[in-house]
């Protein structure tokens, strides 16, 4: 079996998903259904690569291009106190990029998500962040749409 078969990534962006934002023929963005983390997105590659230094110099510019626009958009819509920017690969090493809001009363702020958690979820804030998400999926298509 490839890893192409077997990893999560590729599986995502093979079959329809209401998950994707945008994509062109060599990324693709995606909102993740992480609970607490409404506007949390994924900037991914669209073929199966392990590492930046495997794609060449253009499309390494290209994917991070694509990680600015969707930054700005999170800025611009979700108004965070913070934005996390990741790419880390280690339990699916595919290229793709982690776009985190961040806000003072999110459950792990200051610590990064995966750390301890520092407070109870904010019901009312995380509902208010998600009624956000169609405006969010629209900025980003514009801005990539302009970028591109």
């Amino acid at each position: 079996m490839t890893q192409a078969a077997t990893c999560d990534l590729c599986k995502l962006l093979s079959a329809p998903s209401d998950a994707l934002v945008w994509r062109d023929d060599k990324l693709s963005v995606v909102l993740v259904n992480e609970a607490g983390y409404p506007g949390f997105a994924r900037v991914v590659w669209n073929g199966h690569v392990k590492e930046m230094t495997d794609l060449a110099p253009a499309d390494r510019a290209h994917v991070m291009n694509a990680v600015w626009q969707v930054e700005a958009a999170v800025r611009a819509v979700m108004a965070p106190a913070k934005v996390n920017l990741a790419s880390f690969g280690n339990m699916t090493p595919h290229v793709h990029w982690h776009v985190i809001p961040r806000y003072t009363d999110d459950v792990h702020f200051p610590n990064p998500t995966w750390g301890e958690a520092q407070r109870a979820p904010d019901a009312a804030a995380i509902a208010a962040r998600s009624a956000l998400l169609p405006q969010l999926r629209a900025a980003i298509a514009a801005n990539l749409s302009t970028a591109s």
